[in-house]
C-alpha cells in the first residue's frame, strides 16, 4: 500500500481518454510515463454534464491527495455538444498542435482537479462535412511519435477514420460508420438468423478472406453483396462462422475500396486495437499496401503528453 501510494503521489498531471461507452484516465509523470491507469464505462452517453464532474472525482479521488491540484487534460466525447462542455471543432486543415491552446475549462466543485478539455476536428465544406472526437489527439500522437510522417493513416473502430497527415497538420479526413453498420445488420435485419451463435474458427477466416475481395472488387455494389451473406446460409449452407466473417470482411474491403485513391506507396500507420488492426492490415495488404500497427493507448497518451504542453 505505501508503494502504490508513493506512485500516485508522484502524478504530476492527469490525462484522459473520455469516449462514448467508457472512461480511462491515467496518472502521468513529468515525462509523461503512466504511472497508474483507472478504468469506468461511465462513458458520455450515460451522463449528463452535471455529473461528470463527480464521476472524474470518484474515479481519480484516492489518487489525488487533499491540498494538491493537478492539470486533467481530456480528449474525447466529454467535449461533445451533450458531454461536460463543449469544446468547438477546429476547421480542418488543421493545426494539431494547438489543440491544447483551444481547450475549454469545465466547471468543477473538487479542487484537487483542473479540467480542460480537447477539442475535435471538423470538415464544414458542403458535401465534405464530417467530424472527429478523440481521433485527432490520436493523429497528434503519432505525429509526436513518428516526427515529419505525411501520409494517410487508418483509424479503425466504430465509426473508422481516414486521416491525411503532414506532421502536425490534418489536412483532410473522412469517416466509415464501418463497425456500426456491422452491429446494427447483425443485430437488428434478417442477417441476425445466419450470424447467431457466430464463433471464431478457419471457417471464419475463410469468410473473412472471401468478404474482403468482394468488397474490394466491387465497393459501390455494397447494398447487394451483404444480403448474400443471408443467401449464402440458406442455398449454400454456409455456417454462421463463415457469414459472421464474410460480413465482416465485405465492410472493411468496401470501405478500403471506396479509399483506395487514398493509398500511396508509403506503409500506412494503423491506429487502434490489435484484432481490429490485423483485420485491416490484413485487407490492406491485399491491394499491395503496407501497413504499421500502432497501439491506440500509446498514441492517445502521446497526444494527451503534447497538448498538455500548451
Amino acid at each position: 500500500m505505501a508503494w502504490r501510494m508513493r506512485v500516485v503521489e508522484l502524478a504530476a498531471w492527469i490525462a484522459v481518454d473520455w469516449g462514448t461507452s467508457n472512461l480511462r484516465a491515467w496518472g502521468m509523470s513529468d515525462t509523461g510515463d503512466p504511472l497508474f491507469e483507472r478504468v469506468s464505462d461511465k462513458g458520455m452517453a450515460k451522463l449528463a454534464p452535471d455529473a461528470f464532474g463527480p464521476v472524474l472525482s470518484e474515479l481519480l479521488g484516492d489518487a489525488v491527495p487533499e491540498g494538491r491540484t493537478l492539470k486533467t487534460l481530456i480528449c474525447g466525447m466529454a467535449g461533445a455538444r451533450q458531454g461536460w462542455l463543449e469544446a468547438p471543432y477546429l476547421d480542418a486543415p488543421a493545426d494539431l498542435s494547438a489543440l491544447g491552446r483551444a481547450a475549454v475549462m469545465p466547471e468543477i466543485a473538487d479542487s484537487r482537479f483542473a479540467p480542460r478539455i480537447l477539442p475535435g476536428v471538423c470538415q464544414r465544406g458542403l458535401g465534405q462535412e464530417d467530424v472527429m472526437r478523440g481521433e485527432e489527439t490520436q493523429l497528434l500522437g503519432l505525429s509526436t511519435l513518428q516526427p515529419g510522417y505525411s501520409g494517410v493513416v487508418v483509424l479503425p473502430g466504430t465509426h473508422s477514420k481516414w486521416a491525411v497527415l503532414e506532421g502536425h497538420q490534418l489536412v483532410r479526413f473522412s469517416t466509415a460508420m464501418t463497425g456500426e453498420i456491422y452491429e446494427a445488420l447483425g443485430s437488428h435485419t434478417v442477417l441476425r438468423h445466419s450470424l447467431k451463435d457466430a464463433g471464431i474458427g478457419p471457417e471464419r477466416d475463410e469468410g473473412v478472406d472471401a468478404g474482403i475481395a468482394a468488397g474490394l472488387e466491387a465497393p459501390e455494389r455494397l447494398a447487394g453483396m451483404i444480403f448474400k451473406v443471408r443467401a449464402a446460409a440458406l442455398l449454400s449452407g454456409r455456417s454462421a462462422d463463415w457469414c459472421a466473417g464474410y460480413l465482416s470482411g465485405l465492410l472493411i474491403g468496401a470501405e478500403i475500396g471506396a479509399h483506395r485513391h487514398w493509398i500511396g506507396s508509403a506503409p500506412i500507420p494503423i491506429i487502434g486495437g490489435s484484432t481490429l488492426s490485423a483485420l485491416y492490415a490484413r485487407a490492406l495488404g491485399m491491394t499491395g499496401a503496407e501497413c504499421v500497427p500502432v497501439d491506440v493507448r500509446t498514441a492517445t497518451l502521446a497526444g494527451l503528453s503534447a497538448a498538455a504542453q500548451h
